[in-house]
């Protein structure tokens, strides 16, 4: 998982460059390093309890997504190019993750970042032209000015206006169940590993160390959950756990001969006493 994170990284400043170029012929006003510096640097970061207005014009508390883990998508409604095709392959990306962990494993918000025009109604337009607000987990959202400064800073989001629109990086974020930055995945075309493994490690708990049946549960689930590179899907590799059992009774064999010998040799020690 992480030479995958690596190879990510590795390939986010031709992703940037390109985005650059596709944004404008009079030249970037965004630096592709230092860009890819800041997004990576929020990772560890917490996001505030800011508050944002859902596209019915209800309030949205970002602390009453926490519990499971939350993909943030920023895009500004009146994009035309880089916006539309990364959330299209992000809603089949989500719909591969969801498949492989679970319906309400985790939960997406898409932000409109254009404080000026992202209004309720053209986010509401957004989602519905996309087919993501048929997703009960999936939240779409805008905010007043300060409170998309605070979140795009938190998150290391990168932006600025351009003629006809904005040069923005191409930029998801994964934030654990409390909030804090995890993993950024860039491009628009991103492989659905890059995205799922992340996932997958939050939603099975693979950074805990709890001993409980449900810890130990999730440990398995988390080994034995594989991408198919032939078939494009997560599966089941039964395999895995039909490994890991033989494994544990040839060790639980191996238990019972050790302590038969061993009470043997205690009775012969005692017979020759």
């Amino acid at each position: 998982m992480k030479a995958m994170h690596a190879q990510a990284l590795r390939i986010a400043g031709l992703l940037l460059a390109c985005l650059w170029t596709a944004a404008g012929a009079a030249g970037s006003r965004l630096d592709a390093s230092v860009t890819l510096e800041k997004s990576e640097a929020a990772i560890g970061r917490t996001t505030g309890d800011h508050s944002l207005v859902r596209s019915d014009g209800s309030l949205l508390a970002l602390s009453a997504l926490r519990g499971r883990p939350l993909v943030i998508s920023l895009v500004y409604s009146s994009c035309s190019s880089v916006c539309p095709i990364t959330t299209q392959k992000l809603k089949a990306t989500v719909a591969l993750a969801r498949s492989a962990l679970g319906g309400d494993a985790f939960s997406v918000l898409t932000v409109g970042f254009d404080a000026l025009n992202d209004s309720p109604r053209r986010m509401g337009a957004f989602a519905a032209d996309h087919d993501i607000d048929s997703d009960p987990l999936w939240h779409v959202a805008s905010g007043s000015p300060a409170v998309l400064e605070a979140l795009l800073e938190e998150v290391g989001f990168s932006y600025s206006a351009a003629a006809g629109g904005f040069e923005h990086v191409a930029q998801t974020t994964i934030l654990d169940s409390d909030g804090r930055v995890y993993r950024q995945v860039y491009g628009d075309d991103f492989p659905a590993q890059v995205f799922v493994e992340p996932l997958k490690a939050l939603v099975f708990g693979v950074t805990t160390r709890s001993l409980t049946p449900v810890g130990l549960a999730d440990r398995l689930r988390f080994l034995c959950t594989v991408y198919d590179p032939q078939t494009g899907r997560y599966r089941t590799d039964y395999a895995i756990y039909i490994g890991i059992g033989t494994g544990g009774v040839s060790l639980l064999l191996m238990a019972w001969v050790i302590v038969r010998m061993w009470r043997g040799n205690r009775r012969f020690t005692r017979a020759k006493t």
